[in-house]
């Protein structure tokens, strides 16, 4: 029977590929994963990674078979530590959200801020990055992404729309020829994205807003896209949550220039019974859809949940 401290190290190898990786998540040396790693197959009789120094520690058929149990074992594990120590106690425990970049930096960083005010037991990683986050190599808890997972175990629901308008600075408008309609877009410069380095289509916005015009600075970053709008670099497309939270940005034929696109919320179907997970779950719902406004471009501000003083479980 294996031991969970062999299950627990085998899941970190499996999700990081690198043993030396998995050794600085887990606070031991290379030498004890490696070590652990060999002393599970032979408990198994399998062989569960292939090893090499260009790929480092691909699962094998035998070792993909055993990581889904694995998953299980481990947020079985957690889900009972949790209950059982938890059930008289104030929620407790780590817990990492993983985003696309503008919305992880401009709604749900103060949004976690409030949620950790609630539960001071509660610490948090935030990674808002412009790729996906796997939830197979566990890079976090909760995923919130422009596309709902096609497969895998998931618990989905769709968190939000949200509305890009085009933007320039108050300065640059000032400044260059006036905006009366589509046509006059012919006469400005445009920012935007790198278009072979896009992680997902539903960044690719339609053709027929800045085909005539043309884009004169790239970022793979929405918010350094932002800075140079304010700059008063050129027009850019934005999101209204972040681009109406500034004044010193001024929407460009508002009624007419609008795109949507959606927010999907998904983590492990397995960690439906951890309380913290879906204590955060609950709270990201309701607090979202609280700022319908915000992400439509109605608003200019974030609000918070009532009670956001602070809670107890």
């Amino acid at each position: 029977m294996a031991d969970w401290d062999g299950i627990r190290y085998f899941l970190e190898v499996a999700r990081t590929q690198r043993a030396s990786a998995a050794a600085l998540r887990l606070g031991v040396q290379h030498s004890t994963v490696t070590r652990r790693i060999r002393a599970l197959e032979q408990e198994l009789d399998v062989v569960l990674f292939e090893k090499s120094r260009v790929n480092g520690f691909t699962l094998t058929d035998d070792g993909t078979r055993f990581f889904a149990y694995a998953e299980q074992i481990e947020s079985t594990l957690l889900a009972a530590q949790e209950n059982i120590s938890g059930q008289s106690h104030t929620l407790s425990g780590h817990l990492r959200v993983g985003c696309t970049e503008g919305f992880g930096n401009y709604v749900l960083t103060p949004l976690m801020i409030d949620f950790q005010r609630r539960y001071p037991a509660i610490t948090l990683d935030i990674m808002p990055v412009p790729r996906f986050i796997s939830l197979s190599k566990r890079e976090a808890d909760i995923a919130i992404a422009l596309e709902r997972p096609q497969h895998g175990p998931y618990l989905c629901t769709k968190l939000a729309d949200y509305t890009l308008k085009l933007y320039g600075s108050r300065d640059y408008l000032a400044s260059h020829p006036a905006i009366r309609r589509r046509q006059d877009l012919a006469r400005h410069t445009f920012i935007g994205y790198v278009d072979e380095l896009l992680f997902t289509d539903r960044l690719r916005y339609p053709d027929d807003i800045i085909a005539s015009s043309p884009v004169i600075f790239r970022s793979t970053s929405v918010i350094a896209q932002y800075h140079a709008a304010l700059c008063g670099q050129s027009l850019t497309i934005l999101p209204c949550f972040m681009a109406a939270q500034d004044t010193r940005l001024q929407a460009v034929l508002d009624e007419e220039m609008r795109i949507t696109r959606s927010f999907w919320m998904y983590c492990h179907e397995d960690l439906r019974q951890t309380r913290r997970i879906m204590a955060l779950w609950d709270y990201l719902k309701q607090a979202v859809a609280q700022n319908r406004d915000l992400l439509d471009g109605a608003s200019p501000s974030l609000r918070f949940p009532p009670d956001s003083a602070g809670s107890t479980d």
